[in-house]
C-alpha cells in the first residue's frame, strides 16, 4: 500500500516541462578600440527552463559584473526582471525567422542573438 501511495504522489508532483524558444544562451558583443589599445565588451544573458537566468558582462574575455535575472513570456512578448536594481528591466521580442535570431526591443532595434 505504501509503495502504492508513493508513486501517486510522485506523479502529482511532476514539473511541467519549458521548451519555451528563448531558452538558451544571447549575447551582445561590441568592440571599442582607443588610442592604446582595443577594448572588447560582451554581455551574455543565459535563459533556463524555470523562468530564471544568469546576466553576465566580460570586458576583454574577464567578468566585470554579472546578476540574475526572471523572465517571463505573455503573448510572445518577454519581459527580463533583473535582481539587481540599478539595471533597468527590459521587453524584448523573440525573432526567430531571422539567422541567427535575434531579441529585439520594442523599437525594433538588437537587443541581443542567439548564440
Amino acid at each position: 500500500m505504501s509503495i502504492v501511495c508513493i508513486i501517486a504522489i510522485s506523479n502529482c508532483t511532476s514539473i511541467p516541462e519549458n521548451n519555451d524558444p528563448i531558452l538558451g544562451i544571447w549575447v551582445r558583443s561590441d568592440s571599442t578600440l582607443d588610442s592604446k589599445n582595443g577594448e572588447t565588451i560582451r554581455e551574455e544573458w543565459i535563459f533556463n527552463d524555470v523562468y530564471l537566468g544568469r546576466y553576465q558582462s566580460y570586458t576583454n574575455s574577464g567578468i566585470t559584473f554579472y546578476t540574475d535575472f526572471k523572465w517571463s513570456e505573455d503573448n510572445g512578448v518577454y519581459t527580463i526582471i533583473y535582481s539587481n536594481e540599478e539595471i533597468t528591466d527590459v521587453i524584448v521580442n523573440l525573432r526567430e525567422t531571422n539567422n541567427p535570431e535575434i531579441l529585439a526591443l520594442e523599437n525594433g532595434s538588437v537587443f541581443a542573438t542567439r548564440e
